[in-house]
């Protein structure tokens, strides 16, 4: 194996795919004005077609679509030809790939995508094909060479029009004001989808499993419930569940680094903190996470509008909700 000239072509491949990139900026006008507008204006979903490697591609732009705001799905233009040309409605937009624009099973569905009366928006490299004079609005995506050294592997056609498809779907997002709470809807299992729509509520402990003890305990007293919760804390309340304060896991240890402690007959109170930093249960855990991180704190006590105690949360259970 030749080092340098793998790494020469390797290179060259990259020059080649980011020059036809850059060259589409003159395929932005008002051709892609016109196929934005009738996605936006789309009633039904944008149907991705393309047979192939613009399949594939395909495939892609239809998925980026759909987790942007605009409900998309894939058709294969060769099953289409056997009966899922019924997914496909009126009130539809299909978007085609082909970059010769003459694919053979893309051309036998023209007629009935015509006659069904869904607008066609198509992406091809030959702007006189039969699917670019087919097309309501026809970008034209040719690019120069392919960065396979035979010319024959789709490469860099297949690059540009994945990228005029993100610019597509990334345009459309900004005209229907797509937000990162309907991004994170339409993403709940990822770690952006957990920030935006996991509260404090869903993963907070609540009622027995409450660390607490009233401000009269002793300081042992106080250990024994941080060590059978285990949440490296207890919160201190008074008679009606008011919290008067915290004592954690590092207080302990601040506490002995200043001498020996008979916890047996200190009172919690004296060595509590008080004034500590309380959460609300309508909070985003990704705000709780913040405080926390703001104020080195591992733990944090869940109060109600009237400052009483009703959960209690720390890091470790943010990191096993995926917030962290």
């Amino acid at each position: 194996m030749d080092k340098d000239k793998l790494m020469t072509l390797a290179k060259a491949v990259l020059d080649n795919e980011a020059g036809a990139v850059a060259a589409m900026k003159s395929q932005i006008n008002e051709v892609f004005v016109k196929a934005c507008r009738l996605m936006l204006d789309c009633e039904g979903r944008i149907i991705v077609m393309g047979m192939g490697k613009s399949g594939h591609i395909g495939g892609k732009i239809a998925a980026t679509l759909a987790s942007t705001g605009s409900p998309a799905f894939f058709v294969h233009p060769g099953e289409a030809s056997h009966g899922d040309m019924g997914m496909i409605t009126r009130k539809d937009v299909v978007l085609v790939l082909s970059n010769s624009g003459e694919t053979d099973e893309i051309r036998t569905l023209l007629p009935l995508i015509k006659r069904l009366g869904a607008p066609l928006v198509a992406l091809t490299g030959n702007p006189t094909s039969t699917l670019a004079k087919a097309a309501d609005a026809h970008i034209h995506i040719q690019v120069e060479k392919e960065a396979c050294p035979l010319g024959l592997a789709p490469t860099t056609s297949t690059t540009v029009a994945l990228a005029i498809g993100d610019a597509l779907a990334i345009s459309l997002l900004e005209q229907r004001g797509f937000t990162a709470d309907d991004f994170a809807f339409s993403h709940p299992a990822g770690q952006l989808g957990r920030r935006l729509l996991l509260h404090v509520r869903d993963i907070m402990h609540t009622g027995a499993a409450i660390p607490k003890v009233h401000w009269q305990a002793s300081l042992k007293e106080a250990l024994i419930e941080m060590t059978q919760k285990s949440l490296g804390m207890t919160v201190i309340v008074d008679e009606q569940d008011k919290i008067a304060g915290v004592f954690t896991d590092g207080d302990l240890r601040r506490l002995l680094d200043h001498g020996e402690v008979n916890i047996s007959t200190i009172s919690i109170a004296e060595v509590m903190i008080k004034n500590c930093k309380t959460g609300k249960q309508d909070m985003l855990a990704s705000e709780v996470l913040a405080m926390m991180e703001k104020h080195k704190i591992n733990a944090m006590p869940i109060t109600d509008e009237r400052n009483c105690l009703i959960g209690a949360i720390n890091f470790q259970d943010l990191l096993r909700a995926g917030v962290v």
